[in-house]
């Protein structure tokens, strides 16, 4: 399989990585709009499958030539959401299959952001689903860690351990420090403030998608493995618009182990308006307030030597078992940095989401998981061959028994 991926971050350094030990990768290339650091993630492997190149991931005509130039089978897109648009739409004239981590961006109600939903993640693409089939190409979407796994989990959860699901909710949260820094994210900045300052999403048998004000619903879940409890809230996602299109659950939602200061600073953000991506003025220059704090913050894939502890993604399901007994269960992912970079020297958040799309391209690739044509996302497929592959690329995932309190037969 011969794969472009645009994006040369954390994440896109990290596709490269893993696919350079995977033999069904013929060629790769990775592209960035600073040819440098499309330079550097290849310089790295010593592999001549992979090779570097420049674009402009905004400008539409600038993609589709890097498509017409290098060929590929598919497209990875490997850069922030903001981008997803030009990249799908490239991919959809050029007639080339396309993968993302996350999906067309959302815009909150204009009237009532925090009940209503308005145009949800994702709902661009889907729209144009009927492109795809006619030209025959495939885009499989929110195929991360998180959406992506998290997915998995449910579909698994649905087909293989529960008769009857209540709720399904995504649960995110680490244990992981940056040492030198009282505030680096581990992932772009850029797409945590879009998560979790935009309006939560929620999905409920007989009610539809609705939205909630931003870090409603707090609780602390307690991580596996020793990562403990972290205060979760609600907030954006994915999963949330995916998994009630395939799975039949009265309830879903995505809750992000944020923590009381990063909440804290996340509040100030938007109270100081660093959340804008309007340009404003400054001295002559137009400058994006998100993009200017994006800039200012240590970029994400410089942080694993400087970053210690675990990082878990999983999927929290209560229902009925296949018996018609309560039951719920937390279906989970663990990567700890000390052996992410040990063994890759990736840092764990940007290795934990990099792995899924390969997993899901090489089960294309072998013709296990048939995309056909049109949009589809990971619960379109059976999770069996997925769950199976992640352990064969190193990583595990495992099922742990939860409290099944208030579950009614």
């Amino acid at each position: 399989m011969k794969a472009l991926v645009i994006g040369a971050g954390g994440v896109g350094r990290a596709i490269a990585n893993i696919a350079s030990r995977r033999s069904f990768i013929t060629e790769m290339v990775i592209a960035d709009r600073t040819l440098s650091r499309a330079e550097a993630a290849v310089s790295r492997l010593n592999d001549p499958r992979f090779s570097a190149a420049s674009v402009n991931a905004s400008e539409l005509e600038d993609i589709r030539e890097l498509i017409r130039k290098s060929k590929p089978d598919i497209v990875v897109n490997a850069v922030d959401p903001r981008f997803v648009m030009p990249i799908f739409l490239a991919c959809e004239i050029e007639n080339t299959n396309y993968l993302d981590m996350a999906m067309s961006l959302s815009r909150p109600h204009p009237d009532l952001p925090y009940t209503e939903s308005g145009v949800k993640c994702g709902d661009e693409q889907f729209a144009r689903e009927p492109n795809w089939n006619e030209r025959g190409i495939y885009a499989l979407v929110g195929m991360g860690v998180e959406p992506g796994m998290s997915d998995v989990f449910a579909k698994y959860a649905d087909d293989e351990l529960f008769s009857r699901i209540d709720s399904i909710t995504v649960f995110d949260g680490s244990n992981l420090v940056v040492k030198g820094y009282e505030f680096a994210p581990s992932f772009s900045i850029w797409t945590t403030i879009e998560e979790c300052l935009n309006p939560p999403l929620i999905w409920e048998d007989g009610r539809g998608w609705y939205t909630t004000e931003p870090f409603s619903e707090l609780e602390v879940f307690d991580f596996p493995e020793g990562i403990g409890p972290v205060e979760c809230v609600n907030v954006e996602h994915e999963e949330v618009v995916l998994i009630p299109q395939k799975i039949n659950a009265k309830k879903v939602n995505f809750k992000y182990g944020l923590g009381e200061q990063f909440i804290s600073t996340l509040k100030t953000i938007r109270t100081l308006g660093m959340d804008r991506t309007e340009t404003v003025d400054v001295q002559g220059l137009k400058v994006s307030p998100r993009d200017l704090l994006a800039a200012a913050l240590p970029d994400p894939a410089t942080l694993g030597s400087r970053m210690s502890g675990k990082t878990c993604a999983g999927t929290l399901v209560k229902g009925l078992d296949k018996s018609g007994e309560p039951k719920a269960v937390y279906i989970y992912n663990v990567v700890d940095n000390a052996w992410s970079m040990e063994n890759y020297g990736d840092q764990a958040v940007v290795w934990q989401t990099a792995i899924n799309p390969l997993i899901a391209m090489e089960l294309i690739h072998e013709g296990i998981w048939k995309p056909g044509a049109g949009v589809a996302g990971p619960e379109w497929f059976d999770p069996k061959p997925f769950l199976a592959k992640l352990e064969q690329y190193g990583s595990s995932w495992h099922i742990r028994e939860e409290p099944t309190t208030g579950i009614v037969k």
